[in-house]
């Protein structure tokens, strides 16, 4: 996607806590839409192959939960981790990160992913239809500015990491906010 770009109106099915339902899995689904994940607000979106995959988990995730301090002096209402895995997946992964900052989003039938020409066929790993690695900031449903990894391609043999990491999406913010102030 392009600075000035609309994100796409999609609804993800996602689950949610519900302490009136009883038993070992208090929760029940909710749908949530584009507009409610990005209305109003400023925020950092970034993507990755799959959750609980080495380098979603070691580095890109783990990087904007610790930073997240660091992005809201910027600006940054919330910070979303979206991948094409559903909801019951997402929400151990995040349980077993620890995660207090990053909200994730899960895009299990890849609606929002392919919309935003990002969706990528990753069968050499075994993974079928996943999101290729990118990060964005967003106004109000509107790109900002776009950070995706180099060699978009189905079945890429590497995965390349850095240009969506949260090092380079918080010097850019840092460089803008000098920029505004200017």
């Amino acid at each position: 996607m392009i600075p000035g770009a609309r994100l796409p109106d999609v609804t993800f099915q996602t689950r949610v806590r519900d302490d009136s339902i009883a038993g070992p899995n208090p929760y029940r689904w909710q749908d949530m839409t584009t507009a409610d994940y990005f209305g109003g607000k400023r925020v950092v979106l970034f993507a990755l192959p799959g959750a609980f995959t080495p380098t979603c988990s070691t580095y890109q995730l783990p990087g904007f939960e610790k930073g997240f301090d660091d992005f809201a002096a910027l600006g940054i209402d919330a910070i979303y981790c979206l991948s094409v895995n559903d909801a019951f997946v997402m929400n151990q992964w995040a349980k077993a990160q620890g995660l207090k900052n990053v909200q994730v989003i899960p895009d299990g039938s890849g609606a929002f992913t392919r919309r935003v020409g990002m969706l990528v066929r990753k069968d050499n790993l075994g993974f079928g239809l996943r999101s290729w690695r990118y990060a964005a900031v967003v106004r109000d449903g509107v790109v900002e500015a776009w950070f995706e990894e180099p060699g978009l391609a189905d079945n890429h043999e590497a995965d390349p990491y850095g240009v969506s990491s949260p090092d380079t999406v918080l010097g850019w913010l840092r460089a803008a906010a000098q920029g505004a102030a200017a």
